[in-house]
């Protein structure tokens, strides 16, 4: 079992809503759907918060508030739906990148149902990211406090999330019946560097033995070696191998990333022993419903950075 400890430094959190600088482009297949899509992201005002546009719906409202309270599926992926029943699947690896990077407001239009895989990681996204640049807005980030400790458990799988001064990761998985995954863990404090460093490029993964029932399933249709690692018992698939040792437990720990920051930005340490999309959201469902777990919190910056009506929020988290 492999595992890399936070470093100890506490690093310094973003103060300011943030946005792209300017507008950029990416396409691709589909990881379930199979479907050529094309996202793109624009830079968006101080409160707008990430709303998906799906560019392809016009007959009825076609935008996506990201917002936990959105998701509507969480089988294999993360889905988001509106009142009106327009989808989006698989936001997570795209908001990891958004976590990591401290964006909280854009305009995401998308022409189809599921984002593009690229090559089932973050990594594209945070290419974009850093290629276009951010930008730093003139009002105050809302984040979430955790107060309170909120435990969920399913069986086996486990999810805490607990007060800390900064988000911390510990992630834990067993697939004991497939020797090249095993036992791995890997805890982590996931500012933009070390998201870069160690979870960015991790691929998603599949065992061979779930493909056929997953493309039976209607998903997984455009999955390949190209976009996911796959394995069969101690083998692993891909003929150029893992980018870690331990690439499986870091690409979960890539997705519960992604999964809280539907919720906003959050001071929190979170633990997952064998966990999932599904227990991901049950702990932040979890934690929104007790009043008592958490509270809003902005951090002090100069008053001469602040908007006239410098209370803008960054995200639209949960109802209070």
């Amino acid at each position: 079992m492999t595992s890399y400890a936070p470093t100890a430094q506490i690093p310094t959190l973003v103060r300011r809503q943030s946005t792209l600088q300017n507008t950029v482009m990416c396409a691709g297949v589909e990881l379930h759907g199979g479907e050529h899509t094309r996202l793109v992201m624009r830079p968006a005002p101080i409160g707008t918060g990430l709303v998906f546009i799906r560019t392809d719906v016009t007959d009825r409202d076609n935008k996506i508030v990201v917002r936990p309270d959105a998701v509507t599926g969480v089988r294999n992926c993360t889905t988001l739906s509106n009142a009106a029943g327009v989808k989006v699947n698989t936001i997570e690896h795209l908001l990891a990148a958004l976590s990591a990077t401290g964006i909280d407001n854009l305009w995401l239009d998308i022409d189809g149902e599921e984002l593009p895989a690229l090559d089932g990681s973050s990594e594209p996204f945070l290419m974009l990211i850093e290629q276009v640049g951010i930008m730093r807005q003139a009002a105050a980030r809302r984040y979430i406090r955790v107060v309170k400790t909120i435990d969920v458990t399913h069986g086996k799988t486990t999810a805490r999330i607990e007060p800390c001064e900064r988000l911390e990761l510990d992630v834990t998985i067993d697939f004991e019946d497939d020797a090249a995954i095993g036992k791995q863990r890997v805890e982590i404090v996931p500012d933009v560097r070390a998201f870069r460093d160690r979870l960015a490029s991790a691929r998603t993964f599949a065992r061979l033995h779930e493909v056929a029932a997953l493309q039976a399933a209607g998903l997984s249709k455009g999955g390949s070696l190209e976009n996911a690692v796959v394995v069969d018992g101690d083998k692993v698939l891909n003929p150029e191998g893992l980018r870690f040792s331990d690439e499986f437990v870091r690409h979960k720990a890539l997705d519960l990333l992604g999964d809280l920051y539907l919720g906003g930005p959050i001071l929190g340490r979170v633990t997952t022993v064998r966990g999932g999309h599904g227990i991901n959201h049950d702990l932040l469902m979890a934690l929104f419903s007790d009043k008592d777990a958490w509270r809003f919190e902005t951090l002090p910056m100069p008053q001469d950075l602040l908007s006239k009506d410098g209370e803008g929020e960054s995200r639209a988290a949960m109802p209070a």
